[in-house]
């Protein structure tokens, strides 16, 4: 298969395309199964709550600012809460498991006989889904 083939030859090249296509893909679902404005809400009042903490430490309100501190642990669980989607799991989850079991099957041998560095082609996977889907995010405006 092509594929295979590129992937086999061009290792490292490859798991950075497929990671970034993965996280294209991850970063579409989350931005259509999420509720977007209000994850950017909870976001402003969250940069608002940091300001107000900031100005309290100079003042040195500790009472207010553990008040600020409660008020900010509530906005951040709300924001998981929010940005968690059993849907887009259930999507995602089967192909993910197919894609890696497959990677695992290609890289694995692959990287029995190159550098040391590909070895660790899961962390390789795992940086460029990070550092794409940090990119895809600020393009689509996503909370």
């Amino acid at each position: 298969m092509v594929i295979e083939e590129f992937v086999t030859n061009n290792p490292l090249i490859s798991i950075i395309v497929i990671s970034a296509l993965m996280s294209l893909v991850s970063t579409f679902l989350m931005k259509h199964f999420t509720d977007q404005d209000h994850l950017k809400g909870l976001k402003k009042r969250q940069k608002e709550l940091q300001k107000e903490i900031k100005q309290h430490q100079k003042n040195k309100e500790f009472t207010k600012i553990e008040e600020l501190n409660k008020e900010m642990v509530d906005i951040s669980l709300s924001m998981m809460k929010a940005s968690f989607s059993i849907k887009m799991m259930l999507i995602t989850f089967v192909p993910f498991i197919i894609l890696f079991t497959w990677l695992k099957g290609i890289y694995n041998p692959v990287c029995e006989t190159c550098e040391p560095l590909l070895t660790w082609w899961f962390a390789w996977y795992i940086g460029s889904a990070i550092f794409s889907s940090t990119i895809y995010r600020k393009v689509l405006k996503m909370a």
